[in-house]
């Protein structure tokens, strides 16, 4: 085997069926108490947890159009005065 080939096993980035089964499980129990009710909820009373729930689905990179860098636009707005 040459180094750096892969040559079996999955495709990269398809998840192991573990991975999807427990995130299948932890969406039905989120189903279960509510939904966004209950996130919206948890927000509320548990504030830092909630956060660290935020951080953890947010993108870790953000990307512009295509993929490419992110595009600043800056102007300056009218004044009618």
């Amino acid at each position: 085997m040459a180094k750096g080939q892969k040559t079996g096993g999955r495709v990269k980035g398809t998840p192991n069926k573990t991975t999807g089964e427990v995130k299948a499980m932890v969406l039905q129990a989120l189903a279960n108490k509510g939904g966004v009710k209950y996130l919206e909820r948890q927000a509320e009373e548990n504030p830092t947890a909630f956060m660290t729930l935020v951080g953890k689905v947010m993108p870790t990179q953000v990307t512009g159009e295509d993929g490419g860098p992110v595009k600043h636009l800056f102007g300056w707005l009218q004044s009618d005065g």
